[in-house]
């Protein structure tokens, strides 16, 4: 997705993505209050005050990480949904998930990167604190870092699809199953497994 290297292009991204988090965050705050969550490292004990657009904002702005690296973190938090359903994504969550998945996706996708200290100072939190999310996120993920085209760019599409419609459709995704008895997560749970076999991967 060339497109992603405009710089008229990634502020619609992130403000799309901020978006797509906020409504999914809400939605299970109110469906699934947190009584009957595992409460996880993620988990705050109060909800951050900064708004999910001005963190994801100032993690493109401080991270310095490739474009890219934001369309792998929404996969990586597609994955991680589908794989720890009784962690939904909520508002005590979202932005240490946040942080984590774009630390993860920059040093599996980028040559140069900075290190998990630069990553918890953006994201507000300690380094110690930082260390512990990226390798209960690895855990959580099953280290399935890997990524195909194939994948990529249907996030793309979604993307793009959604920036054009102006927001985020949590229920509508022409073509690709939807889990609607899990809960909900991002716009929906593609399902990967199909995909294993496809040689044709992203280049790092």
């Amino acid at each position: 997705m060339a497109e992603l290297e405009s710089p008229e292009v990634m502020p619609k991204v992130i403000a799309f993505l901020a978006s797509l988090l906020q409504r999914v965050a809400e939605s299970n705050d109110l469906n699934h209050p947190l009584e009957t969550q595992k409460i996880s490292v993620f988990d705050g004990l109060t909800r951050p005050t900064i708004s999910i657009q001005s963190y994801l904002e100032r993690i493109f702005k401080y991270a310095n990480c490739s474009p890219s690296c934001f369309v792998v973190a929404y996969v990586y938090l597609d994955r991680f949904a589908l794989r720890q359903p009784l962690l939904p994504i909520n508002s005590f969550n979202v932005h240490r998930l946040l942080i984590t998945s774009v630390l993860v996706s920059a040093k599996f996708m980028d040559d140069m990167y900075y290190n998990n200290a630069r990553y918890a100072k953006v994201g507000g939190i300690s380094t110690r604190e930082m260390n512990l999310l990226e390798v209960d996120f690895l855990f959580g993920l099953g280290f399935q870092l890997n990524v195909t085209s194939t994948t990529f760019h249907t996030y793309c599409s979604y993307l793009q699809r959604g920036m054009l419609l102006g927001s985020p459709d949590l229920h509508l995704v022409p073509s690709l199953p939807l889990d609607t008895g899990r809960p909900l997560k991002l716009h929906c749970c593609f399902h990967e497994e199909d995909e294993s076999t496809h040689q044709n991967q992203l280049t790092v």
